[in-house]
């Protein structure tokens, strides 16, 4: 009879969990390739390794291993994976030792009264002392699946702070990439200025030496000189950006201000732009980790929805104990000390004030919250690889029509200083040419940086880059 009665209880508790099933949602993302490709294919992981600088690749895997947002993030993910072992700990029993010695009188007024009419003078009952070592358990039979629902809750909130963990590496390495595109770009821009400066410096000698031998006025001295200190003159606040940019990537990789200036301090070539990816639009819904952990959010309100609507329904746990009991340890550990409880207990939910009522109400509608969550994140990824599209093409029109202009500009600057010096041009056509000329190159550094880092948010837009710092599983 126990047995039989111990087989239908595991069978209830095989039952359908109450609540609605989670149902991957539709991600609603064209099956389309956002870039025009003969062989269209997912953008490398490593999209970083795309710009050729070796130590842009070993700073963003120095910043994924030291960040400390991302240390907090895995924290996180250890955290979401304790407390699903907390919650699974309901699926199974709970066994409890015990062992005590109760010393206690009865009271002479109380029950024992009764047997004075039966005894003469009165029942007189010693101080007694009680000696008992035992075990209980006790086991809830998970019938409407309260505590599955549960589990599957606190798988789904594992698989959110897996998820948010790769969205923060996504952020911090194109953070890093974008920190480096710039910190490179202002120091083209110093070196393109101090090129200038040479420049200037040989005007205004040459302007010297003309108005030393009367051919020229001490005016165009004046210009000259004065050009060279308006050049001069932009290179400081650029040192601040590329100091406060070399902290930026010390900061990100947890170091001190200044640990990296060493490294990139020292002015370098203009880095090599990457090429565009290519990929399926739809893709997005599993490589942006936004996206991926906006669904698993989603799946964990619809297991709270069905634990909420298993709280109506009788919970049933099967308890027991079992022990030796005494009033003499001489004879506590006979067997005939033993002794034994086992049985169910049912708990049916009455009237609660309508506590339940509202929690299933209000599971459903952050379901119905969560729902809306992930359709928001889908539509901002599409937007995101959208308008960094679009300025990613814009940059590059813009880039090409510049990279003319600094070489049109050049050679009427070149022009105008040979035709000066031979004394056919007024002075005022070298400044006017230089000028132009510094306009167009700090122009065509500034689109290179900004064509860089529309890059980079072009890589980030579509997810990538934590594949192989930190898989799925």
């Amino acid at each position: 009879m126990r047995k039989t009665f111990i087989l239908v209880l595991a069978a209830l508790a095989g039952c359908n969990a109450a609540g609605p099933e989670f149902v991957p949602p539709v991600s609603g993302l064209p099956d389309a390739a956002f870039v025009a490709s003969a062989k269209t294919a997912a953008p490398d992981p490593e999209w970083w390794a795309k710009f050729r600088d070796p130590l842009l690749t070993a700073l963003v895997r120095e910043v994924a291993d030291a960040n400390l947002d991302v240390q907090t993030a895995t924290l996180r993910v250890a955290e979401s994976r304790f407390q699903r072992g907390v919650t699974a700990s309901a699926q199974m029993p709970s066994l409890n030792g015990d062992a005590k010695v109760t010393r206690e009188q009865y009271s002479k007024n109380g029950i024992l009264s009764l047997m004075n009419g039966l005894v003469p003078g009165g029942l007189d009952v010693p101080p007694i002392t009680d000696h008992f070592v035992g075990f209980d358990a006790a086991w809830e039979i998970d019938i409407w699946g309260r505590v599955r629902r549960s589990v599957e809750a606190a798988d789904a909130q594992v698989q959110v702070s897996e998820d948010q963990r790769r969205d923060a590496l996504v952020s911090v390495m194109a953070e890093t990439a974008r920190d480096y595109i710039q910190l490179r770009g202002v120091q083209v821009q110093i070196g393109v200025l101090r090129d200038n400066v040479k420049v200037a410096e040989g005007v205004l000698k040459l302007a010297d030496e003309r108005q030393a031998k009367g051919m020229q006025s001490a005016l165009d001295t004046e210009n000259a000189r004065s050009q060279l200190e308006a050049y001069r003159a932009q290179i400081p606040p650029l040192e601040q950006q590329e100091s406060e940019l070399i902290n930026a990537l010390s900061f990100l990789s947890d170091q001190p201000p200044g640990a990296l200036k060493a490294r990139l301090g020292v002015s370098r070539k203009a880095f090599a732009l990457a090429s565009a990816p290519t990929g399926i639009v739809s893709d997005l819904a599993r490589r942006r980790p936004d996206i991926r952990a906006a669904e698993a959010q989603l799946h964990a309100a619809t297991a709270q929805t069905g634990v909420a609507e298993a709280s109506f329904y009788p919970s049933i746990t099967l308890s027991g104990q079992a022990g030796l009991d005494s009033l003499n340890t001489n004879n506590l550990l006979r067997a005939s000390s033993f002794q034994w409880s086992v049985g169910p207990s049912v708990s049916v939910p009455i009237f609660e004030g309508g506590k339940l009522k509202n929690t299933l109400e209000l599971r459903e509608t952050q379901q119905q919250e969560a729902a809306l969550a992930y359709r928001k994140t889908v539509l901002r990824a599409w937007h995101d690889v959208v308008n960094a599209l679009v300025a990613l093409r814009s940059e590059q029109a813009r880039y090409a029509r510049l990279t003319d202009q600094v070489s049109h500009a050049r050679k009427a600057a070149s022009i105008a200083r040979d035709r000066y010096r031979d004394g056919v041009t007024e002075f005022i056509n070298v400044l006017d040419a230089e000028r132009t000329a510094l306009s167009a190159e700090q122009q065509q550094a500034q689109s290179a940086t900004t064509l860089g880092v529309d890059q980079v948010l072009l890589y980030k837009a579509l997810g990538g880059g934590w594949e192989g710092t930190f898989p799925a599983e």
